[in-house]
C-alpha cells in the first residue's frame, strides 16, 4: 500500500492469534463490537474494504454508522461475496462436518494437507462454522440503499460468487458502482491480490 494509506486489520476471534477465544455466531452483535472498536478511529477519512465474509461484514458495518449517524466511509470495496439482496442460502452452517468439509473443498483455498488431517479440521470447522453462521442467520434488509460508492472485486471463476453475483452490489448504493474481474477464483491469486491494491490506491489518491 502507498504511504497515504494506512491499513488497519480487524482480526476476528476464533483465528490467529485470537485461536483460542470463541468467534463470533452474530452478525449483529459482530457489528455492535466493530463499531465500539473503530470509534475513535474515525475523525480521519477512511474507506472499509471486505472479503468474501468480511463484504458483508463491512456492509452491515457501515449501515451500522449511518444508522448511528456516525462518519461514513469514503468507500466501501467488496470482494468475493454474492450481493445482500440476492439473499442466497448460504452453505455449510447447519450441515454435518462432512458437509462442511466438502463445502471447504469446493471452494477452493484450503490446502490439501488441512482437509486430510483430522486434528487440524477440528480445531477449524468451529471457527468457520460460526463464520457461516453470521452469514446463514443475517436477515438485515436496510430500508435504504447506502450513499456511498461500492466497487466490487469478482473472480471469474468464482462459483460462489460469480462476476453475475456480484453485479448486484449496485442495487445497494445510490452512489457510483465499479465492479472490476479478478482471474481466478474465489481467492485470488497473488497477481489477483496486487489488482487490488492498486485499484484501492489509484481510487483513495
Amino acid at each position: 500500500m502507498p504511504q497515504f494509506i494506512e491499513p488497519i486489520a480487524v482480526q476476528l476471534p476464533g483465528r490467529a492469534d485470537r485461536f483460542g477465544e470463541p468467534p463470533y455466531d452474530s452478525m449483529t452483535a459482530l457489528v455492535d463490537k466493530l463499531v465500539e472498536v473503530i470509534k475513535p478511529l474515525l475523525d480521519q477519512p477512511f474507506a472499509c474494504y471486505g472479503s468474501s465474509m468480511g463484504a458483508r461484514v463491512a456492509w452491515a458495518l457501515t449501515h451500522a454508522l449511518r444508522d448511528r449517524a456516525m462518519p461514513m466511509p469514503r468507500k466501501l470495496y467488496v470482494a468475493s461475496s454474492a450481493a445482500p439482496s440476492l439473499d442466497l442460502a448460504v452453505r455449510g452452517w447447519d450441515e454435518p462436518d462432512d458437509g462442511l468439509v466438502g463445502y471447504m473443498r469446493d471452494l477452493g483455498g484450503t490446502p490439501p494437507q488441512i482437509l486430510g488431517d483430522p486434528d487440524l479440521l477440528r480445531g477449524l470447522l468451529p471457527t468457520l462454522r460460526a463464520d457461516l453462521t453470521v452469514l446463514g442467520t443475517h436477515a438485515y434488509g436496510p430500508a435504504a440503499p447506502l450513499e456511498v460508492a461500492i466497487r466490487a472485486f469478482a473472480g471469474t471463476d468464482d462459483i460462489e460468487a460469480s462476476p453475475e453475483r456480484m453485479s448486484a452490489w449496485r442495487d445497494e448504493t445510490t452512489a457510483r458502482f465499479d465492479i472490476d474481474l479478478v482471474v481466478g477464483g474465489h481467492f485470488f491469486t497473488p497477481d489477483g491480490q496486487r489488482h487490488v491494491i492498486e485499484v484501492i490506491s489509484s481510487d483513495l489518491a
